[in-house]
Order: C-alpha cells, then structure tokens, then sequence
C-alpha cells in the first residue's frame, strides 16, 4: 500500500511531533497541585509550591448579622491583608475557610488580592461566609495556594491543555 519510505519516515515523524511540544490523545495529563497547609497567615505559592513573595493573612473575624441580610442570622466576618501583591493586577487569589475545631470547612470562598487594595493602597479587604452552623466556627483559615489561573484542563484541549493545575478549590466538609 504504502511505499517503503513513507512507511520508514513516520516514526521519526512521531518523534518530531512529541519533540515539539505536541501533544496527542495519550500524551496529554493533568495534575492537581497538592493543598497546601492552611494557617491564620500564610506565603502565597504557585502550582509547583514555589513562594509568590505575597503573604496572606486573615486579620480577625467576627460572628454578626449581615447588614443586608439579617434576618438570616449570624455570619462569618473576616479582614484579610495581602502583604506582597501587585496592586496593578488582579494578583494571587487564596482559597479562605471557616473552619471547626478539628478545622473541617464550614464554609469557603476564594479571595483575589486585588479585592483587598482600597482607594488609599490599604492591602486590607473585608468579606463574608455564610455557614449553616456558626455555633461551630472556630477560626478562618487561608490556604497558600494560588487560585488566580487555571490552565486549560486535556478535557477541553487536547493539544494545549494539560499540566499542573491548583489543587480544587476548598469547600465545605474539606479537612484543613
């Protein structure tokens, strides 16, 4: 069918194509980045554990009603700091738990530097967690992970997609 020097060219065709940064169908992997250990404060790190040079730290909380929503009882009231981001970009996000006494996640949400950073360049931002429980919350937690980017997973792109990707955003249940 095909003659003998097609036939002798295609596995060094093969071979330029994995070399080039092609990927195929069973070349193509997604990893997920291992959780990092949840602190009151900590250094920010990318995909492969490497610092940022950010810190990210939960100032205090509180337990009080949402000012729009209060009929709905106690929320969880949190400031938060980003020592360290770019204030000219939407900079690393972190994943933020409230959290037990066994520090199981009560509630979670994930915070981006940049939400921090108030008209006076205070890296100081304030949010919210709605928890089920709040009898049961504990502390607030920050996990050092970089949220901010997401490759593209194989699923969606066979050809570019794959590689490291942040650990799951953390949710309720979540051991921290």
């Amino acid at each position: 069918m095909f003659p003998a020097r097609v036939r002798a060219g295609v596995p060094s065709a093969l071979v330029m194509l994995a070399l080039s940064g092609c990927s195929s169908p069973w070349g193509c992997t997604d990893t997920a980045a291992e959780r990092g250990e949840a602190g009151a404060r900590v250094q920010v790190v990318d995909t492969y554990g490497k610092p940022l040079g950010v810190t990210a730290e939960i100032v205090d909380w509180r337990l009080e009603p949402h000012p729009q929503v209060p009929d709905e009882g106690d929320q969880v009231s949190f400031r938060y700091r980003f020592d360290g981001a770019d204030t000219t970009s939407s900079g690393p996000a972190v994943d933020a738990c409230a959290v037990d006494k066994q520090r199981v996640a009560l509630g979670c949400r994930t915070l981006y530097a940049a939400w921090a950073f108030g008209p006076n360049g205070d890296p100081t931002g304030h949010d919210w967690l709605a928890v089920e429980h709040p009898e049961r919350v504990a502390g607030v937690l920050v996990i050092p992970n970089d949220q901010s980017y997401r490759g593209r997973s194989c699923e969606v792109d066979i050809k570019d997609g794959g590689g490291m990707h942040p650990p799951d955003p953390a949710g309720i249940g979540d051991q921290l």
